[in-house]
């Protein structure tokens, strides 16, 4: 299981992240990821413990992760500054990396995509196979694009690959 500091959701900008993150699915789905109740820290608090993962990520030429909640750090066997420092290109594997970057350009493109499924690894090799992923475009209040984000609650372990 990962290493996660206490309460993330107190961290500096991580409240804000998260009402980019919710605000933008609303505005892409039509619909919210979770209820929208109490204050912002609370929405931050109960995003971090939703049982499904949300992963972000920013707009650099090569993306680094700028969000992980307790199920994204749990699946890919990450503590929180680790996943603070990782290209998100990295939780594919190099083999799948092409069909990652499709998937960003079109979703770039569209504003969001509901029907992904794609085999990532975590930090120590371990691979899955995510089911029903929902990518989508994060925009700022002026509506800036900020970057990318995903969430899905289903997953698959496979197999270790053989050299």
């Amino acid at each position: 299981m990962a290493n996660v500091e206490i309460e993330p959701w107190r961290r500096p900008g991580w409240a804000e992240h998260t009402q980019i993150l919710l605000g933008s699915f609303r505005h892409w789905l039509g619909r919210d990821l979770l209820p929208r109740t109490g204050s912002a820290e609370e929405q931050a608090r109960t995003l971090f413990e939703a049982p499904f993962v949300v992963v972000s990520h920013g707009t650099q030429a090569d993306p680094i992760l700028n969000y992980g909640n307790r199920t994204a750090l749990e699946l890919w066997e990450m503590d929180l500054e680790t996943l603070l420092q990782t290209p998100s290109r990295l939780t594919a594997e190099p083999l799948y990396r092409d069909e990652r970057a499709r998937l960003l350009a079109r979703t770039a493109e569209q504003g969001f995509v509901d029907d992904y499924q794609g085999i990532r690894v975590s930090r120590t090799g371990r691979r899955f196979r995510i089911e029903r992923a929902i990518v989508w475009n994060l925009r700022d209040e002026v509506g800036s694009r900020v970057g990318q984000a995903a969430t899905f609650s289903d997953w698959i372990e496979l197999p270790e690959r053989t050299p």
